[in-house]
Order: structure tokens, then sequence, then C-alpha cells
């Protein structure tokens, strides 16, 4: 039983530790070490409980005993009835002995591993529980009335420093928030085709905006089909902005810049030594965009072996950093885009089919700009404004010719496109006007390719077979009709013997017409 002094001194260096405002898992052995020669007990663990989520989690866990296996560090669902149980017992004012093996609370808190019993008090504020801690006990009858009350007067440092860790978290979560939208900010100065509004969304637009408003107010996984360059990272962070985590984080990862080696570790973390250079922990994207969405561009560039590890997280939320031996949560809302035809990759085996299900639960095409020929003027109104702005310090306008310019060329590089054009119209005006004829290279009578218009075609180019045809004829031509050998055709042309055959069949030639008959002697061509 510990001395009342023993008592004051173990809860002032307490509430000392609890003040430092450090993650929980550097104060709780600390505190463990302060219980461990008064309470018999080999474990001390904290939980904190999410009540919206219906989660309870293990923040931090430390030994009392040096023999003690270390608590592991998991998440538990539970459920309506789970949750009224745990309210219930948490309203209560004093802590409880509970049974290990018997007593469905200890489960609920647990696990408990092979506990025989657990000393358990809720943790909270004014708001309601917050969460719990229990000590454990491999022996039973270890816990009598002055160590309940110890646990009762030790509820309160241990709240404060669960509400404490809890802050720490949320402030490291706003940090991630922040800086990733400073990196998307950045990147997207840097290529100079901002884009913030949806312009056309009332026009060629409407059905992909119809689409967003459906989806947005739900956590449902989003698949854009569209071109490069058609505006999917804009739908994308329209989607994120009118959805319940528009206050949380959205990260844009392009799957197909990311490198083979490192890709686990960009995706999911590394812990600090996992591999040569690893010198410090560094979260990765999922946990960079907890609570907000997570948008993976070019997801179709994403090789097998990653497809696998990305429908795992998928599934059940959970993962694990590279070198890490725990499983870690993340709440994260996917989006992701493409280009290609991913039903195509499928049938091809170069896209996982369940992968493929679980990302196009609800997916939105978005119409290249040459299907709405309708938002070209208004794009390049809002771009010319821009580009004033950043040139010269005024918004630029379009005069009518500069429309007409525009409206006649077919966009392959769709709304990016536009967007460069206008910027080198601003650039080649001096940011005082708009030379759209130049930037179209309109104004010595040369130029990029209007809507509809054929390319200029010289009559000297011969479609690549006939260009073939040609070539192997004047090869067999210098060697006699000759294939093989030093002297054949094969060694001319710089291919294989078996590969000149299958090509001359193909193209129709017959070596024998070219057949020298001062050198041919009934030998194989």
């Amino acid at each position: 039983m510990p001395e009342p002094d023993r008592t004051s001194t173990i809860l002032t260096a307490a509430w000392r530790e609890a003040a430092r405002h450090e993650p929980l898992a550097v104060t709780l052995p600390r505190i463990a070490e302060l219980l461990a020669s008064t309470v018999r007990a080999e474990q001390l663990v904290v939980r904190h409980l999410d009540r919206d989520r219906g989660r309870l989690t293990t923040v931090a866990a430390a030994a009392l005993r040096p023999a003690a296996a270390p608590w592991p560090l998991v998440t538990s669902e539970l459920s309506p009835d789970d949750l009224v149980t745990l309210g219930a017992w948490a309203r209560q004012p004093t802590p409880a002995v509970l049974d290990g093996t018997a007593d469905r609370r200890a489960r609920l808190l647990g696990p408990v591993g092979d506990a025989a019993e657990c000393l358990a008090a809720p943790l909270g504020d004014g708001d309601g529980p917050t969460g719990v801690f229990a000590l454990a006990s491999r022996a039973r009858g270890r816990f009598d009335d002055a160590a309940a009350a110890l646990a009762a007067a030790m509820a309160a440092p241990l709240g404060t420093a669960l509400a404490g860790d809890l802050r720490l978290q949320e402030f490291a979560r706003l940090r991630e928030a922040l800086e990733a939208d400073r990196a998307a900010l950045l990147q997207r100065l840097d290529r100079v085709a901002v884009v913030d509004s949806i312009v056309g969304a009332d026009s060629g637009l409407r059905h992909v905006i119809a689409r967003v408003d459906q989806v947005a107010p739900t956590d449902a996984p989003v698949l854009l089909f569209g071109e490069t360059g058609s505006g999917k990272e804009v739908v994308a962070r329209a989607i994120h902005q009118r959805s319940r985590r528009a206050s949380g984080p959205i990260v844009r990862v392009n799957c197909g810049a990311l490198p083979a080696g490192l890709l686990d570790s960009e995706l999911f973390g590394h812990e600090r030594g996992s591999f040569t250079g690893a010198v410090s922990a560094r979260k990765g994207w999922f946990e960079r965009a907890d609570g907000g969405t997570l948008f993976l561009d070019e997801v179709a560039e994403l090789p097998l072996d990653a497809q696998v590890r990305l429908l795992r997280i998928l599934q059940d939320g959970t993962f694990e950093r590279v070198g890490g031996q725990r499983s870690l949560n993340v709440d994260v809302r996917i989006v992701a885009a493409t280009h290609r035809d991913l039903a195509d990759m499928v049938r091809r085996g170069s896209f996982r089919e369940d992968l493929w299900y679980r990302i196009s639960v609800f997916p939105i095409d978005i119409p290249p700009l040459r299907a709405r020929p309708q938002d070209v003027a208004a794009l390049a109104s809002h771009f010319a404004a821009r580009a004033g702005v950043r040139l010269g310090g005024a918004p630029l306008a379009l005069a009518p010719e500069d429309v007409a310019l525009l409206a006649r060329y077919d966009w392959p590089g769709n709304v990016r496109e536009l967007a460069a054009v206008v910027e080198r119209a601003a650039i080649l005006g001096d940011g005082r006007r708009l030379r759209i004829d130049l930037a179209l290279g309109r104004a010595d009578g040369t130029g990029t390719r209007e809507r509809g218009a054929a390319l200029p075609v010289p009559e000297d180019i011969a479609p690549l077979d006939e260009a073939i045809r040609r070539h192997v004829v004047s090869a067999l031509r210098a060697t006699g009709g000759r294939i093989e050998g030093k002297d054949g055709a094969a060694m001319l042309l710089g291919i294989n013997p078996h590969t000149l055959r299958a090509r001359m069949r193909k193209l129709g030639i017959d070596w024998s017409r070219f057949r020298d008959a001062s050198t041919y002697h009934g030998e194989r061509p």
C-alpha cells in the first residue's frame, strides 16, 4: 500500500511529466517508472476513444517490469453496443478491477494479452470520455483499495497527458496539410497554369459538375477519366472542396513519377534506419493525407506489386511503414485519375481487376477541350486576365479576331495547351496586349493545325511498308538475290536472315528475281 507522502510524490511527478507537452509515447514510460515500485502490475496502457468513428486506439504503452512483453499498439473497432457499454462504465466515479478473461469490458479495453486482471479508469474532459488507462497484471488479487485510490488520482494527470498528445497529433496533421497545400501551390505556380475555379461549369462541363455534386458528400472512391491536360486535377480539387473533408489536406501523387525502388517509401513512409539513407522516420503520402483526400494521378502507371499493396490499404485502411512493425490506420478518401483505358489494361493483365473495381466506384469522364468548343473563349479570357496581372499588372482581354483564331484550333493538349498559348501570347505582347497570332504561329502564314485540317504531306514521303520494300529490293539487287552469308542482303541490312525472309514474304518480294546467274550455284539464298 503506498504511503500518503509517497502517493503525493508520485502525483506531483506525474503532473510534472504531463505538463511537458511531449508525445504520450515519450511521457508514459517515465510515469510507469514512477508507479513501478508501488503498483504490482506489468503494463500501463493509455487508449484514446474516438466516439465519432467508433474506435479505441492504443496511444502508448509502457512496461512496469523489465520482463513484461510490450503491449501491442492497435486500434479496436467498436459496435454501437460496445460504445454504450463503455459510456456507462466511463460515467462511474471510481476505477474498476476487471477480470481479463471473463469481463466483457476488459475485452473491449484490450487487447489484454495474458493479463488476468486489469485496473482500469476512464479519462475525460468536460465533453465526456476521451479514453481509458489500464494497469494489467498476470496474477489476480493484486489490486487493493489503495491501488484503486492511486489509479483514481492518476486519472487527472494521465487525462491531461492524453489531451496534450491529441493536440500534438492535431498540430502535426495541420502542419502536414499546410505543407501539402504549400507544395501544391508552388507546383501549380511553377506550371504558370493555375485554375482555381472551374471555367465551363455551366456549359461544357455541366454534366461533370453535376456528377461531382452527387459524389462529393460521400466517401466513395472516384475515378476520373480524361486526356492529358483536360483538367482532372481541377475536378479532383472540386470534389475535395465540396466534401466534409474540405478542412483536411488534399495531397496529389503523380504515380507515374514515383521511382520503383522508392515507391513503398513514398506512399507508406519509412522508419529510421529501414534502408540506406533513411536517417529519420518519414510519413508517406497516405499519412499526410489523413483526414483528407489523396489524389492518385496517373494511377494506371503503378506497377502490379504496388497495386497489391494499394488494394490492401483501400480495403481496411491499415498499412505499415517500410521497416515498421506496427500497423497504422488512416482515414483517407481516394480520388484517382488516368488517361488510359483501364478496362483494356485489366483484360491484358497489366492492371488488377480487384483494384479496378475498388477505385472505380464512381467514374467521371472529363471531355477533351475539342469536345466543348463553347468553353474556349471563357477559358482563354480567364488565362489572359491572370497572365496580364502576372506580367504587366493589369488583366488582358481577348479581341474578336483572337477568339476566332483560338476557335479554329483543335487543342490536342487540351486546357493545359490553351493556358500555355495564352501565356505565350501575353509574353509576346510584352504584357500589355495579347499576340495570339504569334503564339499560334500565324503571323507568317504558318503555324499549328486548325480544327479538322489535315497535315500537309510531302509528295516524296511514301507509306512505311513501301519504303521498306524499296530498301529491301535495293539490298537484294546489290547482293544478287543472296540473303545469307557475309555478302548477303541480311548482313547488308543488319538484320537476322529469318527476319528478312519473313519481311519479304509479308511484302511479296521474290528473291529469285534478283538472282545473279554468274554467282548463283544452287546454294540456299
